[in-house]
This record gives C-alpha cells, structure tokens and sequence, in this order.
C-alpha cells in the first residue's frame, strides 16, 4: 500500500485581521480559521517559516513563534527536518488551565520529561503522599529531619559524593542557603570575591547584603590561583564564592589540578571557599569537589532545582564543622523557616523509588542531544559547551552587539540573557547565553536556533 505524501499547501498565506492581538496569535487562528474552510487540509505541509516570513514581511521570529502557538492549540504537529503539517485530527477545544503557570525563559532550567511512563512514576510518588498530608502541613525542623538527612546522604554517595549525615543541613533552595551564609560571614561594605562570569543569584545576594563583589580573571580551566592570591591580599575579602561544576554561563568544569590549586590557596590565606554545586547531579565525570580538598574552610552547597526541579527548593549543605550547624539553621529559621516538608518528602520519595535516577538519566541523554541539536545548528558560531550542560556560551562575532541580537529576536521560546547578567568586571563580553532547556520541545529549539544563527550570520536578510 502506498502511504499518501502530504502537500505543501499551495500559495498559503494567512489573512491578518488587524484585531489587536499579537502576530503570532493572529496567524495562529488564521491556520484554525483556514482548517474549517477547507483552504488548509489534514496532512498539508505549511510552508517554510523562512519563506511566509519573506512573504508577510515579518521577521522569521514571529513566525516561529505562530507555528509554535499553533502546534501547541493542536491545530499542527511539527517534526525535526520536516516541517509543520496541519493536525491529522481535528484539534480538541482548548481547556484553560486550572492554574496559570508562567515561567521565565532565561531561568537556566532542565529540558522538562515527556516520556509517560516517566512522568506517570513522577506522579505516582507525588499521589503517595496524600496519607501523610495533615504530618506533612506541620512546622517541622529548620535543617532536615535525621531519616531525611540520611536519604539525602545516601543519595550523595551514590553521586560520589559522599557526606556525613550528621553534618548535613536541608535548605529551602541553593539560594536561600548561600544568602543565609553569607549573612553569617560577612557585614555590609565588605568584600566578596567570585568569578569574572558569575551566578546572577550571588550578584543579587551581594547587592541585598551591601557587599562588593570583584570578579577574578579566568582562563579555560577557571580561576587564576595567582589572582586569587593577589586579591586575598588586595582585598581582605570574607569568603570566595564558586560555581566550578558546568560553570553558569560558561559550562566550563574546572579540572582537578586547578581544584587542588584553587584549594591550597584558600587554605594558605586561611579563606572561605562557598562552593555551588549546583548542577553536581547531572554533570559525569567530574573531580571532586574543592570542599572535599579543604573540609574545615568550606560551604558546600548542592540543589536539587536542576535535577528534581527549581519549584521544589531544595538544597544540601555541608558547613566547615558540626559546629557550624546552629548558627546555620538560626539564620534559616530567621529568614526562611524551614524547606517545605511537603516538597522535601516528594523530594526524597523519588530518590527513593528510583525515580530521581531515572530522571537523572532522561537529563542527561535529553542534555547531550539537545547540544548536539545545537552545534548542527550553529556550526560557525563561537560557542562552549558541555554535553551534560542545559545552556550554552555564545560569543559573537566582532562588529555585533548583544543588544541588536536580542532586539532582533523578541519572541523565542528559548532564553536568551546578555552577558551583563552575569559580569563582575568591565566591559562586558559581547556574547549570550542561550538556554537549551525548559517546556520547549526539540523542534521549537531547533527553530529557534536557527533563528539565531540567522540573526547573527545574515544580519542583511533580516533587515
């Protein structure tokens, strides 16, 4: 039997009423509208956004951003390499949610799991809990519980890295925990050092604790021991602050040998290291941790958010000593409470039940096809990256800015930041980081790349 091959369906374009609404929507309900015509038939391949760009003289984005909204009514389906086909069914009428969700795009998040059987054990440990709820909606301990401070320890060993659970302190969130930290460290006026590309988180928490954050210079390998040195000294700072593991925004790791290095430097000017770990679930491969090199100096501090999921606001911490717990769990309580016991017991339900591992690998394998998907994309674009990391750093080429690239591209699906976000020391990079994850499917991302890669490269096409 011969399968049908779907047609281009001839001369389409869609007729603009001018209500008010955005472009995109008004193409959107232009292809509904078109559906219950007849003008466009189940199986119809749309045509290329490049081209109905051209011929509506919108920028590419916008179309884009039209066959995403219509493929997210229902109304088309969309395949990597083929294009956009209206729906083979007649799309169901869209229910409103029962819950408004909006999310920031340019948050650095997972690729989010749409295999069912993943989702459904993701949902079967979440219905499980309904028996403890009434415990569950209690005031409970500012660290963790001794059973939750266990499952955490467990779960760290099987990452390699190990912890002692009585040393282990539960948190609401990697940012509620280093602000809670550095409250302990460090008065107003005071220094902090950290990298020249750095969290935006730490330069938020700095501004709010009215520290001064100075930014070390880097190579590939991270940051310069001689440099730390030099502004230890310079600066009489109250802690460094590191994000060594799949580096935020760079993706770099730091090796091992500039680990130890990095460690014996904070250990001869006797410094606090406040060590984010935060993508240490997902990262393979790494060296251990500098906290492990220098246990009596260091904070480390690992969340869950890039593994679990940023809404549960989870974190493990690891102070210098057990001695440093009361004051820990004090600042906490003062500025916090508590981590939700609710999200800490669905939290540790999947660790578990095996579900967190098999989240773990769906990350990873979803991470290092969606890099893939993004070299092919951007193949003479200055770019690093890492196979298990979920953005990537984009420098651009000499003679264009980072704010005619983003003022070019207003409507993607796939978060763009400037590097602005993330500088401590002037002038900032002309480059972006473009985030590869969150609820947008492959093929919107590879849409979205290339609109990128076309915004750079043929800057004359997009007038």
């Amino acid at each position: 039997m011969t399968q049908a091959i779907p047609q281009t369906a001839p001369h389409w374009t869609p007729s603009l009423t001018g209500s008010g609404a955005p472009l995109y929507i008004e193409i959107a309900e232009a292809i509904q509208a078109d559906m219950h015509s007849g003008a466009l038939r189940p199986g119809d391949r749309l045509p290329p956004q490049r081209a109905l760009a051209l011929a509506l003289g919108l920028d590419f984005s916008t179309i884009s951003r039209a066959y995403a909204e219509a493929t997210r009514r229902g109304y088309t389906e969309s395949f990597v390499g083929r294009g956009t086909f209206v729906a083979s069914q007649p799309a169901a009428p869209i229910q409103p949610p029962l819950r408004q969700i909006e999310d920031d795009p340019r948050m650095n998040m997972p690729p989010e799991p749409i295999d069912p059987d993943l989702l459904a054990r993701m949902q079967a440990g979440y219905t499980a809990l309904a028996p403890q709820l009434p415990a569950l909606l209690r005031y409970q301990s500012t660290t963790g519980l001794a059973p939750d401070r266990d499952i955490a320890a467990t779960w760290l060993a099987q990452n390699a890295l190990p912890a002692d659970p009585t040393r282990l302190a539960i948190a609401p969130g990697s940012h509620a925990a280093i602000h809670a930290i550095l409250s302990l460290l460090a008065d107003p006026g005071l220094t902090l050092l950290c990298e020249d590309l750095t969290y935006p988180g730490i330069r938020a928490i700095a501004a709010q604790l009215g520290l001064t954050l100075v930014g070390l210079p880097s190579d590939d390998q991270g940051i310069l021991p001689d440099a730390l040195s030099e502004h230890i000294t310079k600066h009489r700072p109250v802690a460094l602050y590191l994000n060594p593991t799949l580096q935020n925004p760079t993706t770099r790791t730091m090796p091992a040998a500039r680990r130890k290095a990095i460690a014996a430097t904070l250990q001869l000017h006797d410094l606090p290291l406040l060590e984010d770990d935060a993508y240490a679930f997902t990262a393979t491969d790494t060296p251990a941790p500098i906290s492990s090199l220098i246990p009596g100096l260091s904070w480390h501090i690992i969340g869950l958010s890039k593994l679990l999921g940023a809404g549960l606001r989870l974190a493990y911490v690891t102070p210098p000593s057990r001695a440093h717990l009361p004051e820990l769990a004090a600042a906490l309580r003062a500025q916090h409470v508590m981590a939700s016991p609710l999200t800490l017991a669905l939290a540790h339900r999947w660790i578990s039940d095996g579900t967190a591992t098999a989240l773990q690998s769906f990350l990873r394998c979803e991470a290092a096809a969606r890099q893939s998907l993004a070299a092919q994309c951007l193949p003479d674009i200055d770019i690093t990256a890492d196979p298990n990391a979920y953005n990537l750093w984009l420098t651009l080429p000499k003679g264009i800015s980072r704010a005619e690239i983003l003022s070019r591209l207003p409507q993607l699906q796939m978060g763009l930041m400037p590097s602005d976000a993330f500088n401590t020391r002037d002038p900032a990079p002309e480059a972006l980081r473009v985030c590869l994850g969150g609820p947008i499917t492959r093929a919107d991302l590879q849409t979205d790349l290339l609109a990128l890669h076309d915004a750079i490269i043929r800057r004359d096409w997009l007038g």
